[in-house]
């Protein structure tokens, strides 16, 4: 028998018609000449009478934008070209007084380098952050294949980046480590990493949030 743990799923996804929204192109309420929340939450009866009940909102966090959001400088705070977490706590409320629902992107796999997890990462010194990334045991120590960056940090360690160099891996460890910097899939940092994200989605979901798309 499979004891695996079962979760209900949300019967408004039996009916969801998602509309995908990438907020830096879609409506400018202030005139800046960037997409803002704002703009979003004037466009809700617009979407609605094109026959889309549920939104899928691309990446709206602090972000340095070297790779259009995607690379998060902060899950916690809105980026301020496109308003403030009031704003989108604001959207969440008008969302749902229209019977649809929102997702939010989640990006899980890395952060951007200014990310100020990777800031205390990349110190000399061991502390809490030092295993949140992915790092080797040397300045030229080389990735497994995996790319790499090193000598930009106090750390001796070269750290493995996910697309650009500006987005450091996370570390959810290795299901096969095969050297010493590889970290189990299901050890205490790996585990550590998986537990700060899932901190992340409660803080959205406590303010109104309907769930994820999981890059």
């Amino acid at each position: 028998m499979d004891s695996r743990p079962t979760h209900s799923r949300p019967a408004w996804l039996d009916t969801a018609v998602f509309y995908e929204i990438y907020p830096q192109s879609f409506a400018d309420a202030n005139g800046d000449g960037i997409g803002d929340i704002a703009g979003i939450t004037a466009c809700l009866d617009y979407i609605q009478d094109l026959g889309c009940n549920a939104i899928w909102l691309n990446p709206c966090f602090d972000s340095p934008f070297k790779d259009a959001g995607y690379d998060v400088r902060d899950y916690r705070l809105v980026a301020p070209r496109y308003g403030t977490n009031a704003d989108l706590i604001a959207l969440f409320h008008e969302v749902h007084e229209r019977g649809m629902h929102i997702l939010l992107d989640l990006v899980p796999g890395h952060t951007s380098e200014e990310h100020a997890w990777f800031r205390r990462s990349a110190e000399a010194a061991h502390n809490e952050y030092s295993d949140r990334y992915i790092w080797t045991d040397s300045w030229i120590a080389g990735g497994d294949g995996l790319p790499f960056i090193g000598g930009e940090s106090p750390r001796n360690g070269t750290y493995i980046l996910n697309f650009f160099k500006c987005q450091p891996a996370l570390n959810y460890g290795f299901a096969h480590p095969k050297h010493a910097w590889q970290q189990p899939a299901l050890g205490p940092d790996a585990l550590a990493t998986a537990d700060a994200m899932v901190d992340i989605m409660r803080f959205w979901l406590s303010r109104g949030a309907d769930g994820f798309r999981v890059d």
